[in-house]
């Protein structure tokens, strides 16, 4: 209860779990039935970067910031266009003032058939995400725990969609923990689309749920791991990634032509870089 997203909205891992978010959404617009997005830990949906959080947890600059300040490479450029123009069109006129959350980016890119769950447990925040999408009948806001949530939501009535599963990395366990909420999650939506995110504090305890998961029965899974420094290294976070539980059969492919340009551009210190696994071929 006491971590707040505020503080590292727009940081570096922000920037890679969002990009993916936004590729596996624009994969499922290439057909016309609707599909859900279900973000199980969705924060306030809308970021004051020049807000105190923003200012004291100053990581923005080091993600978003250099994004907007950079010149892509063409194919580079169209991957993270969809996501890009999100945050670019919650800050008119060109000066990074505000970053959106998971919940907004989905629903800025989602069409009139689609819907949205957003669940969020810390009370003030579960209040300003529904005062965001008050009156949008396309968007479910829940305040509940969203590890326990994942039971109650899935499967959708649309039978197609991602969750996404951003939780908060505040005790031991959590990523065990995450590891076998996708699977259980999994046996309840075997086509659902799932992304967990995770801290990247040294490499073994991401070996062993990337070895976790690729023991389980899901037959489809990427993983793509993002180091601004040595994995090993101590102080501010090093890395974050991601598991995709059902990758679209384009994400791989996406990722090996994005993450060199993506961990050289964001790059804090000796050791950045990244890594794309295919741990069960998709």
């Amino acid at each position: 209860m006491n971590y707040r997203h505020a503080f590292h909205a727009g940081n570096f891992g922000d920037v890679l779990k969002h990009i993916v978010l936004a590729l596996v959404i624009e994969h499922l617009k290439a057909k016309e039935t609707a599909f859900r997005v279900i973000d199980t830990h969705a924060g306030i949906g809308r970021y004051d970067l020049a807000g105190d959080e923003a200012e004291r947890g100053d990581e923005w600059p080091d993600g978003i910031g250099r994004i907007v300040a950079a010149a892509p490479p063409a194919d580079v450029a169209a991957l993270i266009a969809p996501w890009l123009d999100v945050v670019r069109a919650e800050n008119e006129g060109g000066t990074l003032l505000t970053y959106p959350g998971s919940p907004l980016i989905a629903r800025r890119l989602m069409r009139r058939q689609d819907r949205l769950t957003a669940i969020e447990l810390h009370p003030d925040d579960g209040a300003a995400l529904a005062a965001l999408f008050s009156g949008d009948r396309h968007v479910t806001v829940r305040i509940a725990d969203g590890w326990a949530s994942l039971k109650a939501v899935l499967p959708p009535p649309e039978r197609r969609g991602v969750v996404l599963v951003d939780p908060a990395f505040e005790v031991a366990g959590e990523l065990p923990r995450l590891g076998e909420a996708l699977v259980r999650a999994w046996r309840r939506w075997p086509t659902g689309t799932f992304i967990g995110w995770y801290p990247v504090k040294g490499r073994a305890p991401v070996d062993a749920l990337h070895a976790h998961l690729a023991d389980s029965p899901i037959d489809k899974l990427v993983a793509v791991d993002l180091f601004v420094r040595d994995p090993e290294s101590a102080g501010r976070l090093p890395g974050a990634g991601l598991v995709v539980v059902n990758p679209p059969w384009t994400l791989p492919d996406a990722l090996d032509r994005l993450m060199p340009w993506l961990a050289e551009t964001l790059a804090q210190g000796p050791g950045a870089g990244f890594r794309v696994r295919r741990l069960k071929a998709a």
